[in-house]
């Protein structure tokens, strides 16, 4: 799946792969709530539609992202997990958890995991690669 580019602006590249609020919303789901499965990012907050659920799952695998492979347990379910590109995502959304929290009315979950962000960046980013790359493992 070819993503087109507007331009060869660093922002405007980024954006033309992860613009729309689903994508980012998977990797979040996947890297800060351990969903993995389609069902489980269904019963997300932001009651995504299957349809788009299909298709951003589809762009994220196809620009290697996330991968998919069969749940252990179900040969029907997908697991979903984050590759080392979509672990190179996680700075970002700290970075959005930090601004939210600075100029949003966020849920008090979203201040908790500021507050862990800002005390531990590094400690944290480190955690979560290490967990999420043992679970893809």
């Amino acid at each position: 799946m070819k993503t087109s580019k507007r331009s060869f602006c660093p922002v405007s590249s980024a954006l033309d792969l992860l613009g729309d609020k689903w994508s980012l919303l998977i990797v979040r789901d996947i890297a800060l709530q351990k969903k993995n499965t389609f069902k489980e990012f269904l019963e997300s907050d932001e009651k995504i539609a299957t349809n788009i659920l299909s298709d951003r799952l589809s762009r994220l695998e196809a620009q290697g992202i996330v991968s998919k492979s069969d749940h252990p347990h179900n040969k029907v379910v997908k697991v979903y997990r984050l590759t080392q590109k979509g672990l190179d995502l996680l700075p970002i959304l700290f970075d959005v958890v930090l601004w939210s929290d600075k100029y949003l009315e966020i849920a008090n979950e979203g201040r908790a995991l500021a507050e862990e962000i800002r005390k531990d960046r590094q400690g944290l980013l480190e955690r979560l690669t290490k967990e999420l790359s043992q679970s893809s493992a």
